[in-house]
């Protein structure tokens, strides 16, 4: 490996492990807004209430992520995650457990 890019990543690594244990804040985060969050359903071509039952939350819920009154968290944060970055994917797996 170049030796250059050994201590960039060693920097990195130093830089991460400063962050977890909270003596370094991170320089950016990548955070779910509402818009961000409408965006997604929206390019996967679903009605509020299809990616709902695709995600396996009630509408309710997914209208509340969408006008910030509540923050999906854990597994609904990593799903939609996933939803946005590799939409067919995810939803023929998601729609694979529904048929």
């Amino acid at each position: 490996m170049d030796p250059r890019l050994f201590k960039e990543l060693a920097r990195s690594i130093r830089q991460a492990g400063a962050i977890s244990r909270g003596e370094k804040k991170a320089s950016r985060r990548a955070e779910l807004t509402p818009s961000r969050i409408q965006s997604v359903r929206e390019r996967s071509g679903l009605s509020q209430a299809q990616f709902a039952r695709l995600l396996n939350v009630s509408v309710r819920t997914l209208q509340n992520w969408e006008q910030a009154r509540r923050e999906p968290t854990g597994p609904a944060k990593a799903l939609l995650r996933i939803v946005e970055k590799e939409p067919a994917a995810a939803l023929r797996a998601l729609q694979a457990d529904r048929a």
